[in-house]
């Protein structure tokens, strides 16, 4: 009888040792595909945009200050960009970014809107400055002047009884239309109550006194005589404080025909 037993043990042994065998390669194989997949994560990389200077807050990016940068899938911050720049080119940074560091959507806002308590700076080339000049449905081209038009400004004058009109300015570049608060209203739901333009300290001048005493209109300029581009100083006034004032002999002697 004890032989018997002995006989069914030994028959069932290769069977015992085959079922162990199989549940270590199944471990083993676990383990493997565990590090596998570890080491594959951490070597996956995703094209991140990341700054390629310092960034200065309210100062739109231009895409020489962006770059596309390999990093690894855990490395990346939430809200990132990927695989093109042209999604953060124009935007403004809302607070200092390092160069080198991915840039994300909460780093960012669209130029135009407000920037916690302040706005993006305003596209003034240097030697010039903006002024704002009031405008209506009627004196402003039934509203179609948009930011980065070009415009001529009309003055119209009465002295000694006698009514003159002249255009006293062209090629005036319009960089914003009505107040910041309005810049997310449809264009053409309601009419702009003022253009802001780019002019020189000298120029703005002259504007205030046809503003005080005269009239303004505008015409809006065809987009095929658009000269866009940097603006060089103007050497009659090259910056803010080489304005000296402008009198009533100062605008007969620059207009002569409205007088």
């Amino acid at each position: 009888m004890a032989r018997s037993n002995l006989s069914g043990l030994t028959s069932r042994r290769p069977f015992t040792l085959l079922g162990i065998l199989l549940a270590l390669l199944v471990i083993a194989a676990f383990v493997l595909v565990a590090i596998n997949a570890s080491t594959g994560q951490g070597s996956t990389t995703q094209a991140v945009v990341v700054a390629s200077k310092d960034l200065s807050p309210r100062i739109p990016i231009d895409g020489g200050a962006l770059e596309l940068r390999s990093i690894a899938v855990s490395g990346y911050p939430t809200g990132s960009f990927f695989s093109k720049v042209d999604q953060v080119k124009g935007m403004v940074p809302l607070v200092t970014i390092s160069a080198g560091q991915p840039i994300t959507g909460n780093l960012i806002a669209k130029p135009g809107t407000t920037l916690g308590s302040q706005s993006a700076f305003l596209p003034i080339p240097s030697g010039y400055v903006a002024v704002t000049l009031p405008t209506s449905e009627q004196q402003g081209v039934g509203g179609y002047i948009q930011p980065d038009d070009y415009i001529s400004v009309i003055a119209t004058v009465q002295i000694n009884g006698k009514v003159a009109t002249k255009t006293i300015f062209h090629d005036l570049h319009v960089i914003r239309v009505g107040p910041l608060e309005a810049e997310s209203v449809p264009a053409g739901t309601t009419p702009a109550s003022s253009l802001t333009v780019v002019v020189t300290e000298c120029q703005a001048e002259f504007i205030t006194w046809f503003l005080t005493y005269g009239t303004l209109k505008y015409a809006l300029e065809s987009y095929h005589d658009y000269a866009p581009g940097d603006q060089a100083k103007d050497p009659n006034c090259p910056s803010v404080i080489s304005a000296r004032g402008v009198t009533l002999k100062d605008v007969q002697a620059a207009y002569p025909t409205l007088f």
